[in-house]
């Protein structure tokens, strides 16, 4: 007999959780705060303009197919794929960018107009990056945390040396060019430290980035969620939105209900999708595993500044992807990591999804998505956003040559304060916690409590890490734990 199993949030990797554990017969529940699912991938509509609020990025489409195939469907079943073709554009400055198509050959040929002898060293470093992408991705990151022998394998064993040097060493090994350097650490990011504090073997999401290349889901990433949910809502699953989790409830050392809007559910096992440090205070003191002290120290991915913007004209001289990489990389990431501040000239990136699906804004329009990359914890008002939107279209309208300012409808920002209040993350950090050496695999916070039986957490602050296919990673690894114990 199934056992009854409430889940706390609704985000890739509860949703994902939640389609394996009723695969096994389980009564699954799901309860959300907001009053949509989806978690940080919810979407904003605005005027006949649609945004995705959060993950913006289709890559490694395996793990995506990976997911469906578990169930005996495909992604096809519940969303339309498109490749994008280029990738994305990487500005400098004024009519300094670089393309990146959507075929290695390509960009092959675009890395040796820029540095001659590189695209042989390209080759040779995205073949080793898929090398360790088949090794990590194939078997490392389905793997669930519990004990260090996890990453000890035939394979491993030969690449000790890549835990041990990082990717911006790797890199500048090979390339002296500094927009190509830079080209090759932006996929790094996404694991959320510095290429400087990622270990090598991380150079798989290089292979993710030039070998599998971006894709697009038609109507943006929300589609991927609502594919999601269609298919647990298959399997059984019940979802209830408007329904804040006030606190966990132990008897015995077990896990036995969650009281929700003042009403006691009974659960034989509680999983939460939520904010993992969040989700510890919902206990008693003397049943959390891990300190606010523990917490402080941990190394977080970024916080990032986004814009919501609905232009009334098409835009020129842009793709889907932008990265505006016209300012000192390296300056903006001690600003973000070694000393936290406001950024003095940030990097920013900008998305317009209306580019490839022209139904996300109204005819001859573009929506515009603005993110910049910040400390957590910083100080968040209202005159910060304004300045650093201020700061960044303007830089926007000289690189791209063109005037936006009077174009704009409506903007909508989102920043620090707000992943606190909609989705109680630890000091409003974007993207969890970040893939450095020590904050890898067993080193990560556990999917199943230490200290109370039939409780267990599951995305980006636990394993394998941020970003949307490892949260869909996540889902899988818990429900294999929850399975295991119970």
């Amino acid at each position: 007999m199934g056992k009854e199993i409430k889940i706390i949030g609704s985000g890739f990797s509860a949703l994902a959780a939640s389609c394996y554990l009723a695969k096994e017969g389980n009564n699954v529940t799901i309860y959300e705060k907001n009053s949509t699912i989806g978690g940080r991938a919810r979407q904003l509509k605005k005027e006949g303009f649609t945004f995705d609020i959060g993950p913006s990025w289709y890559w490694m489409p395996d793990v995506f197919e990976k997911f469906f195939n578990d169930f005996n469907k495909k992604p096809s079943d519940y969303y339309q794929l498109t490749k994008l073709s280029p990738a994305y554009k990487v500005f400098f400055g004024i009519n300094e960018f670089v393309t990146i198509a959507d075929n290695l050959p390509q960009i092959v040929e675009t890395f040796e107009s820029i540095e001659k002898g590189s695209g042989a060293k390209l080759e040779a470093f995205i073949k080793e990056a898929q090398s360790n992408y088949d090794i990590a991705i194939k078997d490392l990151v389905y793997r669930p945390g519990e004990s260090p022998l996890e990453l000890i394998t035939l394979e491993t064993a030969t690449r000790v040396n890549q835990f041990f040097s990082n990717i911006s060493k790797d890199v500048r090994k090979k390339f002296k060019n500094d927009k190509l350097i830079q080209i090759l650490e932006f996929p790094v990011l996404f694991l959320g430290a510095k290429p400087s504090d990622t270990p090598s073997f991380y150079s798989f999401m290089n292979y993710a980035d030039f070998g599998l290349g971006t894709w697009q889901p038609t109507g943006g990433m929300y589609s991927v969620i609502l594919g999601i949910e269609k298919l647990a809502k298959e399997l059984g699953v019940v979802i209830h939105t408007n329904a804040n989790i006030e606190k966990i409830v132990v008897k015995d050392n077990k896990a036995s209900a969650l009281i929700i809007n003042g009403e006691e559910i009974v659960a034989d096992i509680i999983l939460s999708g939520a904010d993992y440090h969040h989700t510890e205070t919902l206990l008693d003191q003397n049943y959390r595993q891990y300190s606010e002290k523990y917490w402080d120290k941990r190394i977080f991915a970024p916080s990032s500044l986004l814009f919501y913007v609905g232009f009334d004209k098409k835009l020129n001289n842009v793709e889907h992807h932008n990265l505006f990489f016209d300012v000192d990389f390296n300056r903006h990431a001690a600003e973000i990591y070694d000393n936290p501040k406001w950024p003095n000239e940030p990097l920013f990136y900008a998305n317009f999804t209306s580019v490839t699906n022209t139904d996300l804004a109204p005819e001859n329009c573009e929506n515009g998505f603005f993110l910049i990359p910040i400390a957590p914890g910083i100080e968040d008002t209202d005159e910060l956003r304004e300045t650093y939107f201020e700061k960044i279209i303007s830089r926007f309208e000289t690189i791209t040559q063109q005037s936006v300012k009077n174009n704009i409808i409506f903007k909508e920002s989102f920043c620090v304060k707000d992943f606190i209040k909609e989705y109680n993350s630890y000091k409003g950090n974007a993207y969890g916690m970040a893939n450095t050496l020590l904050q890898t695999a067993f080193l990560r916070p556990k999917l199943k409590s230490k200290k109370v039986k039939n409780l267990y957490f599951t995305g980006q602050l636990t394993v394998p890490g941020p970003g949307v296919p490892p949260a869909l990673i996540s889902g899988k690894l818990v429900a294999d734990l929850i399975k295991k114990y119970s």
